[in-house]
Formats: C-alpha cells, structure tokens, sequence
C-alpha cells in the first residue's frame, strides 16, 4: 500500500481506538473522577508510553531526535490548547437541555478544518474530497434530531448552539495545528515526526492541565493516579488513536482525515444494532448510509 493511500486504514484505526477510549473514560467519570480528572487522565497515562517508545523506536532505527523550530512549538502548542478547550466546550455542552443543535454545530469541524486548512495551510481540496465532505455533513445533520421547542432559525440561537461551534472550530485549529507541527519538522520518517509531536503535545497538554486542576480541584490529581488500573487502559487506548491520527494528519490532508473519520459513527450504530439490540429510526438509517457513502468516496477516489 503506498503512501498517499496508507492514511486510510491509520484514520479508521484511531476512530475505533477513539471509540474505546471514550467508553473507558465514561467508566472513569461515572465511577471515580471529575469531568476534568478522567480528560487529564488521557493525556497524564498517554505521555509517558509515547516518549518510551519514542525513544526505543528512534534508538533501534538509529534516527536522531527531531529538532523542532519556532514554528513546530506554535503549531503543537496551539492545537494542544485548542483540543483542551475543545473539549471543555463539549461537556459544557452536555449540560444543556437543547444539546441536539449543539452537537450538530460541533459536527462542522469537518466542513471548518477545511478552511482553516485552506487559510493557515494554503491547502486545497479535489473534486472528490469536497463531496465527500457534503454528503457526509448532510449526514451528519440528519443524525442530529432537532430539540424539543422553537422554530426556524430561533432553534439555532441559543447557548448549546454557540458551544458547539466554538468546539468545532476549536477541534478544527488543533487538526490543523497538529498538521503543521508535524510538516514543520522537515525530517522524512513519518514515524518519528507523528510520535515526536505526539510526545510534546501529551507531555504539554498534562503539564497545562495539571497545573490548571492543582488550582481549580484540590485533591482530583491524586485521584486520577489512585485509579491507575482504568488510567492506565485510557492512557494506552489514547497513545493508539492519538499516534494512529497524528500519522494520519502527516499523511493526508486534515479535512479529509476527519471526514473519514465520522467511520466511528458507523461504529456506535453497529454497536446499537446488534450488541444493544437498539430501535434505529429511519432518519439515522438515512443519515448513517450518507456517511457510509462518504467513507466509499474517500476510499474509492481519493
């Protein structure tokens, strides 16, 4: 398989290992920590595995570390803080009544890493590219049942909207950001420009969110290091999807790496279908098969 056709696989990867993590931080948050402890226990169990087998992988293949520039640390500070705050705006967002429109204002991060990518990155997108980005949004807002109450546009108006696509655009500039850290390095090896980008954002982002958590929830970081068992499970799931995106974002172009990665719906609606034994409706079918059909254009054309 070569190169340009490599990402495919790698992102459909990190959606299922995503998946997984999700569900192993849920575990966390519903048994032990805070909302902020089982997000820090990501990056706290994760950073270390990554600089580990960074540096075993850079001895055995006898590579020298990377050295980063001014312009790496801009664009892997950047996307860290954005991931963070991304995903805080998320479980703000579940605190509202009407979340529904929220989450389908979070869902454009496909549409808007697009054009972030194009004004930050100066790339473009093909024919096929930007249609497969169209159907699989229409998709996407399909599977977003409307809320309960208003009308028009006035639906739209309201918190759960803003917050959603504050984290859209959010999620867009560390796509974006983790792009152009992992360019800026100008080695070849696309292992270790992944992993090495990888390595600074984790070990960045659990320093940042350490020191923000030590001021806002005493005593959460002990609690997090207490529940190493499900941390350690969390931190190794995130180091498979992190490093498989990562790579997949060195690839390929970010826009497209994150439309082929709405696959991890296909994954949840499988898991309701026939492990939950779940009712779907007609709408999320059609939804659900606009996606499926967006994933085929990516992998047939692209």
């Amino acid at each position: 398989m070569g190169t340009m056709q490599a990402w495919i696989p790698i992102t459909i990867a990190a959606a299922f290992s995503q998946n997984l993590r999700f569900m192993l931080q849920k575990r966390l948050k519903d048994t032990k920590l805070s909302t902020a402890g089982a997000t820090f226990a990501r990056f706290v169990y994760s950073a270390p595995l990554v600089a580990v087998i960074l540096a075993v992988y850079l001895s055995v293949t006898q590579q020298a570390v990377p050295t980063p520039n001014a312009r790496f640390f801009l664009f892997a500070f950047t996307g860290g803080i954005a991931q963070i705050t991304a995903t805080m705006c998320v479980v703000a967002l579940f605190a509202e009544r009407n979340f529904a429109v929220g989450i389908t204002f979070k869902k454009t991060e496909v549409v808007l890493t697009a054009l972030v990518g194009l004004v930050v990155l100066g790339e473009g997108l093909s024919l096929w590219g930007s249609l497969a980005i169209a159907v699989g949004f229409a998709g996407l807002i399909l599977l977003s049942d409307p809320p309960e109450g208003g009308q028009g546009w006035r639906r739209f108006l309201n918190k759960a909207a803003g917050l959603g696509l504050l984290s859209g655009i959010l999620f867009a500039c560390s796509a974006i950001g983790y792009r152009g850290a992992s360019l800026s390095l100008g080695i070849e090896g696309i292992v270790a420009r992944a992993g090495f980008t990888l390595a600074c954002v984790t070990g960045f982002q659990s320093v940042v969110m350490a020191l923000w958590m030590r001021m806002q929830e005493p005593g959460e970081i002990t609690r997090v290091l207490a529940a190493w068992r499900v941390g350690t499970l969390v931190g190794v799931s995130s180091m498979i999807g992190s490093f498989c995106w990562f790579t997949a974002f060195t690839l390929q172009n970010a826009a497209l790496v994150k439309a082929l990665g709405q696959v991890e719906l296909l994954f949840s609606y499988l898991a309701t279908i026939f492990v939950f034994r779940e009712a779907v409706t007609k709408r999320e079918l059609g939804g659900t098969a606009l996606i499926l059909l967006s994933v085929l254009v990516l992998v047939l054309f692209l």
